[in-house]
């Protein structure tokens, strides 16, 4: 996942094309709604939005969220194209028979790799050595966050029905408390 700072370069850069702001938009709205699922970022609607918070069924569990819209959501929000006839966020679901599952899961398939492709550019461009892809805005909000929550609360957030899973997601993650318990033990 990518570090704080390396958000912050993500959220300044400027010379992207149409397409590529597109989708770090994408990508940055799965960050900010705790790294939300591209599944569940396309599917989201303007009607999700009321009182200043996100309210949408998630699409591996259907559980219900319901989340706090942060400013830098706000701001995103703001400049995405939307006339009358907008349901979606993001276009790559308008117009699509939302009974047509087949149909519904390679639009996400397609624009998922669409977005990962132009990802990678916009990394470049940021000189970002990581990998960026839609699914790294899930590892870089539980990056991020493994040391200022927690795990509880963590597992909230990402709706984890165990906090075992939490646990086993965030081991990848989370090396700064066994870093400082070992400092502790032979720093004498």
């Amino acid at each position: 996942g990518l570090n704080i700072d390396e958000i912050r370069i993500l959220e300044n850069i400027n010379g992207l094309t149409k397409a590529q702001q597109y989708a770090l938009n994408v990508w940055l709205i799965s960050f900010y709604f705790a790294g939300i699922r591209v599944s569940d970022v396309l599917k989201l609607k303007w009607l999700d939005f009321s009182e200043n918070r996100l309210h949408y069924r998630m699409v591996k569990n259907s559980k219900l969220v319901s989340l706090k819209v942060p400013d830098k959501v706000l701001n995103i929000l703001s400049k995405l194209d939307r006339d009358v006839y907008s349901i979606y966020l993001f276009k790559e679901l308008e117009g699509v028979n939302v009974k047509d599952e087949k149909l519904i899961r390679t639009r996400i398939k397609t624009a998922t790799r669409n977005f990962n492709r132009r990802l990678e550019i916009v990394a470049e461009k940021a000189n970002i050595d990581k990998k960026l892809s839609m699914h790294i805005a899930r590892h870089s909000f539980g990056n991020i966050s493994g040391d200022k929550i927690s795990i509880q609360m963590l597992q909230k957030l990402y709706r984890h029905s165990s906090v075992t899973t939490t646990i086993m997601y965030q081991s990848n993650f989370v090396q700064k408390d066994t870093d400082d318990a070992l400092d502790k033990v032979i720093n004498f």
